[in-house]
């Protein structure tokens, strides 16, 4: 049946890795051991020693595997390797050129690898390299996006790409809850990948007044805000927090380099400045002005009503898209 596993894990659902460290090995160790597919996320600068510790405490959490997510717009070089010497299940890859080399490395090491693409083309490069499977974001998704595709029409295309090839295909984007699950399926994926239901979750390591924001607020839009300096080029779909509608039309010369400071963050072990259209979303360290500050969402965020244990959420969507396939097959028997 459609909810059953992919890469070798119970289920097809798969927790996005989320910057900067809101998926840390508390959630991912949930997730993993409910069944789906947790990813830790590296730091965006090198930093082997960190990948090495949370990859390592997370292994004290869980005994099943897992795998962490890599940026590859920012340096990653000595991350990777850490990776690779760690043997992490799955290697997951996103922004950036996933080359036939770094493929065949992480193969060397036992690895799978899976980048996240927003267009046939990335896709078929990614096909062309190896890959064990491909992430397909849609531009319903949430925090930066890639692509300017919807699911509806990606999902497709890149199924049949791979149509006979055994490379499973799984759809982001939007997607909170076992009606996104099953829709997904129909389209041609084998499994899902969900960054803003799993945001908003007892382990994930965002700050509560961000949780919080993700129940009361339903609506996002697309924007190239926050993080022009450190992250050119890359637009990203937020929450429309009063914040963000005050400052939405932000002249495009304007970026954080110039703007005051308004937090503080512990990110990676590391002391971070937060600086107004800064990028990095409030952790669970985050202090000072936290409601202006970045908060990503995807566009389902409007169907999340609770802040759930991530088991419960990877449950629910078992249950729920095993329920929902059966009653969909009674209606066309």
């Amino acid at each position: 049946m459609g909810w059953r596993g992919i890469l070798g894990f119970e289920y097809g659902i798969v927790q996005a890795p989320l910057g900067p460290d809101i998926s840390g090995p508390e959630l991912v160790a949930a997730v993993t051991n409910s069944g789906g597919l947790g990813l830790l996320r590296a730091p965006d600068w090198e930093d082997p020693d960190r990948v090495r510790e949370i990859i390592r405490k997370t292994r004290t959490l869980t005994d099943k595997p897992f795998g962490i997510g890599v940026v590859l717009a920012f340096p990653h070089e000595e991350n990777v390797k850490a990776i690779l010497d760690e043997k992490v299940a799955v290697l997951q890859l996103y922004w950036g050129e996933c080359t036939e080399e770094l493929v065949s490395a992480a193969h060397k090491a036992g690895i799978k690898v899976v980048p996240q693409v927003g267009s046939y083309e990335e896709a078929k490069r990614a096909y062309d390299v190896g890959v064990d499977a491909i992430i397909v974001q849609g531009r319903e998704a949430g925090g930066h996006v890639i692509g300017q595709d919807a699911l509806m029409t990606l999902v497709p295309r890149v199924a049949d790409l791979v149509r006979g090839r055994g490379i499973p295909i799984i759809a982001a984007g939007g997607i909170v809850d076992e009606r996104g699950y099953v829709a997904a399926l129909a389209l041609g994926a084998q499994g899902v990948a969900l960054g803003t239901r799993f945001l908003a979750t007892e382990e994930s390591n965002a700050h509560p007044i961000y949780k919080r924001k993700l129940i009361e607020l339903g609506e996002t839009e697309y924007t190239n805000v926050f993080g022009r300096a450190r992250w050119p080029g890359a637009p990203h779909r937020v929450l429309k927090t009063p914040f963000f509608m005050q400052w939405r039309d932000l002249p495009s010369h304007e970026n954080e380099s110039t703007q005051p400071i308004i937090g503080h963050s512990t990110i990676h072990d590391k002391e971070k400045e937060i600086r107004r259209f800064a990028g990095p979303v409030p952790n669970g360290s985050a202090r000072g002005e936290v409601e202006s500050m970045a908060m990503y969402a995807g566009q389902g965020v409007g169907l999340i009503h609770q802040i759930l244990p991530a088991g419960e959420v990877v449950r629910g969507l078992v249950t729920g898209a095993q329920h929902l396939i059966c009653e969909q097959a009674k209606m066309v028997a």
